[in-house]
C-alpha cells in the first residue's frame, strides 16, 4: 500500500516559487508545470470520515483515492504528515464498494454523498537525483472552495510531496527552508478537504474520550473509559481490513476485551439488560479476531526460534511454516466476512450509542471517588485466591487461567485509575508484568501444541522436534520467573486506594 508523505505549508497570495535548483547538492529541478484539478470529496453527512483523519475523494482523470487517518497518536510537531493511500476504480456518481468497504465501520448504516467541490490550479516542480530518480515535488496549490457555480472560499497551498527511500528525507528541511525563505508559512498539517470543510470537519471524532472533571459522577467516568476502548476499536478497524498494520489486529483484540473488561468491572453499576447482550457479541468479535492474532503471534514467534536452527534446516522451517501461513490466510478471510457482516455493523451501532449514553443504574449517580475504586477489589481478590490455591507445581492450564485473572486485575485497575490514582496504576503495570511472563510461557506451551499436532515427515518433523526442544526452555525459564513477578504484585499496597 503507497504511503503518502508530505509536507504542508500555508503561502498568501504575493508568494512565487523560488528556484529549487540545488536546494540539496546533486538534486536537481525540472521545468515547473502548471495542471487544472477538479476533486470531489465524500464523506457522510455528520462528516465522520474527515473527523477521523480519512478522506475519500474522486479527481476527475485520476480515479478514486483512500486515505486513511494518520498513526496514533497523532505527533503534532512532526512536520512530515504521513498517511495510507489506496486507489480504486469506479464510476464518478457512487464511491466503489471496495472503498466503502473499508471505511465501513465509520459509515455503517449512513450514506456517502458529496460534501466538497474543490477546483485547483497546481503549479509542479518535480525533483530527482543525480542518478535521475525521484525524491520530492514542490505543488504551488490555488484552491477554490465551489457551491455549485459560485466560489464560496479560496486559499492557497504549498506541499513537499517526498518519496520514500532513496535519501529522500535529507530533502524536507532544505525545501522547507527555502519555501519559508521566500515567504511560504509554518507547516501546517491541515489537509485541503479539512480546511474547505471548515470547523465541523475538525470537531473530534465519532467516538472519543473526553477530559474528566475533578470530582467527576461515577457515569462520566464510565462513559470515558468506554468510549477509550472503542475508539480504538474503530480505528484501527480499516487497518486490520487492508492488513496494512500488524499490529491492527492485535489492537483491534485489546480494545474488545477491555470493553468486555470494564462492562464486568463497571457492573453493580449498569443496567445487566444492557451489557450482558453486549458482553456476548463482544466475546463473538473477541474470538475471530484472536484466532488470527494468536496464529500470527505463533508464526512470528516460530520464525523468529527458526533463526537459531542450522542453516540445513532453513527450507524445512519454512516448508513447515508455510503450513501455519496457510492457516492464518483462512482465518484471515473468516475474520474479514465477519467485519462485513449485518452482525458486526449492528454491534457497532450499539457500542457507539454506548459510548455516548452508557445505560447506568440509579446507584452510579454519585461522586466517581467513592464509588469506584472498590470495583477493582473483586478481580483482585479472586486472582489472589487463585494463586494461593495453586499447587506446588501448577499445570500448564492452572498458569494460564492465573494470566486470565492477571489481566483482569490489570483492566479493572486501568478502569478505576482516573479517580484512584497513582496507585491504581502502578498496580496495573506490576499486574501488567505479571500478564507478560505468563503469556510468554502459554505462547511456548501453545508453540508446542501445534508444532506437535503438524502433519509433517521427514527433515519437517526434525525441525519441528528441534523447535519444541527450544520451546520447552523458554516455558520452563518462565515457570522460574513468575513467582518473583507475583511477589513484585502482591506486594503492592491496595486497601487505600479500593477502598
Amino acid at each position: 500500500m503507497p504511503v503518502e508523505r508530505e509536507v504542508k505549508l500555508g503561502a498568501g497570495p504575493a508568494f512565487r516559487l523560488p528556484e529549487l535548483a540545488g536546494v540539496v547538492e546533486g538534486v536537481t529541478a525540472a521545468t515547473p508545470e502548471t495542471v487544472r484539478l477538479e476533486t470531489v470529496y465524500f464523506d457522510t453527512p455528520d462528516l465522520r470520515l474527515a473527523r477521523w483523519g480519512v478522506s475519500l475523494r474522486r479527481r476527475a482523470g485520476e480515479g478514486w483515492t483512500l486515505k486513511l487517518a494518520p498513526a496514533r497518536p497523532a505527533d503534532n510537531t512532526a512536520a512530515i504528515l504521513e498517511r495510507d493511500e489506496l486507489t480504486f476504480e469506479g464510476a464518478a456518481r457512487r464511491p466503489p464498494a471496495a472503498a466503502l468497504e473499508v471505511v465501513r465501520a465509520y459509515v455503517r448504516r449512513s450514506e456517502l454523498v458529496p460534501v466538497a467541490r474543490l477546483s485547483t490550479v497546481r503549479k509542479r516542480v518535480r525533483l530527482a537525483d543525480a542518478a535521475g530518480a525521484h525524491v520530492a515535488e514542490v505543488v504551488d496549490d490555488e484552491v477554490s472552495v465551489r457551491d455549485g457555480r459560485r466560489v464560496a472560499a479560496r486559499f492557497r497551498e504549498i506541499e513537499v510531496e517526498v518519496a520514500t527511500g532513496n535519501g529522500a528525507d535529507g530533502v524536507v528541511a532544505p525545501l522547507v527552508a527555502r519555501l519559508r525563505g521566500a515567504g511560504a508559512g509554518a507547516p501546517d498539517l491541515t489537509p485541503k478537504h479539512i480546511r474547505a470543510l471548515g470547523p465541523r470537519a475538525s470537531e473530534p471524532p465519532e467516538v472519543s474520550p473526553e477530559p474528566l472533571a475533578a470530582g467527576a459522577p461515577a457515569p462520566a467516568v464510565i462513559k470515558n473509559a468506554l468510549s477509550e476502548s472503542i475508539a480504538n476499536l474503530l480505528y484501527h478497524d480499516p487497518l486490520v481490513r487492508t492488513g496494512r498494520d500488524p499490529e491492527a489486529v492485535h489492537q483491534a483484540r485489546v480494545a474488545t476485551r477491555k470493553l468486555r473488561s470494564n462492562l464486568r468491572t463497571f457492573g453493580p453499576l449498569l443496567d445487566p439488560e444492557w451489557t450482558e447482550p453486549l458482553r456476548s457479541e463482544l466475546g463473538w468479535l473477541a474470538l475471530s479476531l484472536g484466532a488470527v492474532r494468536d496464529r500470527e503471534v505463533l508464526l512470528e514467534r516460530l520464525r523468529e526460534r527458526s533463526r537459531s536452527l542450522p542453516a540445513s534446516d532453513t527450507r524445512s522451517a519454512a516448508a513447515l511454516l508455510h503450513l501455519l501461513e496457510v492457516e492464518i490466510d483462512a482465518l484471515r478471510h473468516k475474520l474479514g466476512e465477519d467485519l462485513d457482516s449485518d452482525r458486526y455493523i449492528e454491534l457497532l451501532e450499539r457500542l457507539v450509542t454506548g459510548a455516548h449514553n452508557p445505560v447506568t443504574l440509579p446507584d452510579a449517580d454519585q461522586p466517581a471517588s467513592g464509588l469506584l475504586p472498590a470495583l477493582a477489589t473483586t478481580p483482585w481478590r479472586r486472582l489472589r485466591s487463585a494463586v494461593r490455591q495453586l499447587p506446588e507445581s501448577p499445570t500448564d492450564p492452572e498458569l494460564h487461567r492465573i494470566r486470565i485473572l492477571a489481566k483482569r486485575a490489570r483492566y479493572a485497575a486501568e478502569a478505576v485509575a482516573p479517580v484512584a490514582g497513582a496507585d491504581a496504576t502502578a498496580f496495573g503495570r506490576a499486574a501488567a508484568r505479571l500478564q507478560t511472563v505468563l503469556g510468554e510461557h502459554q505462547d511456548s506451551v501453545t508453540a508446542q501444541a501445534w508444532l506437535r499436532a503438524a502433519k509433517v515427515s521427514g527433515r519437517r518433523a526434525f525441525v519441528a522436534g528441534e523447535l519444541i526442544a527450544l520451546e520447552g526452555i523458554a516455558a520452563g525459564q518462565a515457570r522460574a520467573q513468575w513467582p518473583k513477578v507475583w511477589d513484585s504484585l502482591d506486594r503492592k499496597r491496595l486497601r487505600d486506594w479500593m477502598s
